[in-house]
């Protein structure tokens, strides 16, 4: 009864895909969890069968207290939270089959910065010449686009490095292996190898979430964007809610052209 009527339909929605666009102060949070409740309550999905996907913590939390406040504590089971938080939940549980171990250390960008410019010594290039940052950053764009280093297209290495910027991602993820350890790119890169290696693992998930709920589906990157339609293409529950006026992390990989295409990723959608 809080709702306005077109808040109410995007939230009583039920089977299918979803996307709503909605602009800023028009209750998006407020939909995503009024859906989210709706679900729990008047159609007794099990909270351990949804994913909620946001793009900070900080909105991941008002969503769990806004959830939590209207089905109570079994909100807590709910997938809800930034999509590295729910990359570094799966890989903890599969480390093992890309060859890590569950206590892997997640590294921040100066510990990456320190890796690479040991990259860098070992293969005989001039960090003076070729800032370590800035190879980072092209590592990284190839991370946000899911490009492990023998899928990245010769054209795009560019002269980067004098062309071998390709042989120092490799020994640089070789090197992150050695340490037990990833880096942020990895949480969601190493998710997409686990789906597209292990059809086992891949059937886990996409049975395990009833319902995929996304936050800001403008701000999602080409690598996250396989990540949701590799989970929702078995049952096609996934909503997302958006403005592709509002995109704010084009600079990080953003692709608004995910949510434009949304009715063609998912045929017959609301």
């Amino acid at each position: 009864s809080s709702l306005s009527r077109r808040q109410a339909e995007a939230v009583c929605h039920l089977d299918g895909p979803l996307r709503i666009v909605a602009g800023p102060g028009s209750g998006k949070t407020r939909v995503m969890a009024h859906r989210i409740a709706y679900l729990i309550d008047e159609h007794g999905v099990s909270t351990g069968n949804i994913l909620a996907v946001t793009f900070t913590n900080r909105a991941a939390q008002e969503m769990r207290t806004r959830v939590a406040a209207m089905v109570g504590e079994s909100a807590d089971a709910i997938w809800l939270g930034t999509f590295h938080a729910m990359g570094v939940r799966i890989l903890r549980r599969h480390a093992e089959l890309l060859d890590l171990k569950p206590n892997f250390t997640i590294l921040d960008e100066d510990d990456q910065i320190r890796l690479l410019k040991q990259v860098l010594v070992d293969q005989n290039i001039d960090e003076r010449k070729w800032a370590p940052r800035v190879l980072l950053s092209a590592v990284q764009r190839w991370k946000d686009r899911g490009l492990v280093p023998d899928e990245v297209p010769a054209a795009d290495e560019s002269d980067l490095a004098g062309g071998r910027l390709g042989e120092i991602y490799a020994a640089y993820q070789s090197r992150l292996t050695v340490l037990n350890a990833v880096d942020f790119g990895d949480l969601l890169l190493h998710c997409l190898t686990l789906f597209r290696t292990h059809n086992s693992v891949l059937a886990e998930y996409q049975q395990r979430f009833h319902y995929i709920l996304v936050d800001e589906y403008q701000d999602t990157n080409f690598a996250q964007y396989l990540l949701l339609r590799l989970l929702a293409q078995t049952r096609r529950n996934i909503a997302c809610v958006g403005d592709d006026d509002q995109s704010i992390y084009a600079w990080r990989g953003a692709e608004v052209g995910n949510i434009l295409r949304f009715e063609s990723d998912f045929p017959g959608a609301k």
